[in-house]
């Protein structure tokens, strides 16, 4: 499987593809063109001119007023890039940097950026060899790009840093050597291009909206199942409701749910109870709000994977080069702060149907086991899922609304959108815990109601699910049920199952 670089946009249909192993990357004729002219036009400009061009011939940052002398300008790169490689905490995961590599990779290959050809190429054997630089989770402030992450990705382009090989952390020299590929010589400007961009917060923003696409799915599916065990009501889900209130995500939701509760015996039997607890009641208007939040946020992020986000900016066509800002993380920061929202909530509203479920309320058990007292049952994964609901809301504390001064006073407004970034991925993966605990409740609640049978698309879930696991006759450990459960909403063809 092969993927071009091109001018053409690229999608989010694109960064799955990009994700998934093999596929491999080829710089197409008419990038290289491009990159090659900009080149070529900043080369002309530079070469010989006493004209002060930002981070060509002059320092970085407040450093600004010193000027470079010609014989300097490629070291002034290479000392950029080690002197900025200072990210520290946690590794990036595999695949975010991955995500990072291609993204940059496709903003360079726009040809506004001014760097080699060779440059890109390496950057693309990388990706198709598996050599996946060291990334650390700590160090940017999502303003002059992400400057500190993208040092550590762009270092073993020149035979520094470190990479990972199937797992194997390497040199990135040896790892050069290893895969018979060249360092590349640095010119004027190419550190900077390299390390000026959004690409870190890009790529968990990119990974995180197709794990929300996953997630808000997963969480009608699981969210209908626990409404049919919890023998609750369809009115709330009535068509008339929400015609005439129409949020999309609300009337997406509604609809969704009288698709997946179709044929079902359970929800179609008479009720003694006249509605339901607002965990069952709203969740059209609940689930619904998420998911316009990630329609949002889709849109904005469609637009960066498609931009120029390096400085200063290179226009050969109109023989100009413009420093300015669109390095800045602010696109990306309010709304990575939005989704983190948005996501929790889909958690938050989960815990309480789990609750529900737990209860001894309408005909179920205490604890969802048949002898309460001698057993607990699932009395402790909701305290799971209720610590976990509880770190997201604190994870959902805006960093956008932070900003500390740098470089002296000349960067003094700054997103902190990479520290939304990696915030928003914690609170992603609070969510799928919350919901495959959700799961493990609402499948044990529904064989309580046995005879009867819930719809036909819920009976395959459950059918799936206990070939994986088991039905909790008397208490046992549930720790590994509970991350079996987390494995099986990754592994569950939903997307195939509800569009």
């Amino acid at each position: 499987m092969k993927h071009i670089i091109s001018s053409h946009h690229i999608t989010f249909d694109t960064i799955a593809n990009i994700l998934k192993s093999g596929v491999q990357i080829e710089l197409g004729e008419e990038a290289k063109a491009r990159i090659q002219k900009c080149r070529d036009y900043l080369d002309q400009k530079v070469d010989g001119s006493n004209q002060a061009h930002y981070g060509i011939n002059t320092g970085f940052g407040s450093l600004y007023n010193k000027s470079i002398s010609q014989n300097d300008l490629g070291q002034l790169q290479v000392n950029l890039m080690m002197s900025h490689a200072c990210g520290i905490g946690d590794e990036v995961p595999e695949e975010i940097v991955r995500l990072m590599m291609f993204l940059k990779v496709q903003g360079l290959s726009y040809g506004n950026s001014g760097v080699q050809v060779e440059t890109v190429q390496l950057l693309i054997d990388f990706l198709n060899y598996g050599i996946y630089p060291v990334v650390y989770e700590q160090g940017s402030l999502g303003a002059s790009g992400d400057l500190s992450p993208l040092a550590h990705l762009s270092l073993p382009l020149i035979g520094m840093g470190e990479v990972r090989v199937n797992g194997e952390k390497l040199p990135g020299s040896r790892a050069l050597e290893n895969f018979g590929l060249k360092p590349v010589t640095l010119k004027s400007k190419e550190g900077l291009a390299l390390l000026n961009g959004t690409q870190f917060m890009n790529a968990y923003g990119c990974w995180c909206i197709l794990k929300a696409q996953q997630l808000e799915k997963a969480a009608d599916l699981i969210g209908a199942l626990s409404l049919d065990a919890f023998d609750g009501r369809i009115e709330p889900f009535h068509h008339l409701i929400h015609q005439i209130r129409p949020h999309a995500g609300q009337i997406n939701t509604a609809t969704r749910f009288r698709t997946i509760l179709k044929g079902s015996e359970l929800i179609d039997r008479p009720k003694t109870h006249v509605q339901d607890p607002y965990a069952f009641r709203c969740i059209p208007q609940v689930h619904g709000a998420s998911k316009d939040a990630i329609t949002y946020v889709s849109q904005i992020f469609f637009t960066e994977i498609n931009s120029v986000t390096d400085n200063p900016t290179v226009f050969p066509d109109e023989e100009l080069i413009i420093s300015a800002g669109n390095f800045h993380g602010q696109p990306l920061a309010l709304p990575l702060d939005f989704m983190a929202i948005a996501i929790a909530e889909l958690g938050s509203i989960s815990e309480r149907r789990t609750y529900q479920l737990i209860s001894g309320l309408r005909g179920l058990p205490s604890f969802l086991v048949a002898n309460p007292g001698l057993d607990s049952g699932f009395m402790i994964p909701q305290y799971t899922a209720a610590s976990i609901v509880s770190q997201s809301k604190q994870l959902c504390t805006p960093a956008s609304v932070d900003s500390i001064v740098s470089s002296n006073g000349q960067e003094d407004h700054v997103s902190m959108g990479a520290n939304a970034a990696t915030k928003l991925y914690k609170v992603m993966l609070n969510t799928e815990r919350i919901l495959a605990i959700e799961l493990m409740n609402a499948a044990q609640a529904l064989e309580f109601r046995r005879p009867a049978k819930t719809s036909s698309m819920l009976e395959s879930l459950i059918e799936a699910y206990r070939g994986e696991i088991k039905f909790l006759e008397k208490d046992r450990i549930l720790y590994s049920d509970m991350q079996r459960s987390v494995e099986f909403i990754r592994s569950y063809p939903i997307e195939k199952i509800i569009h």
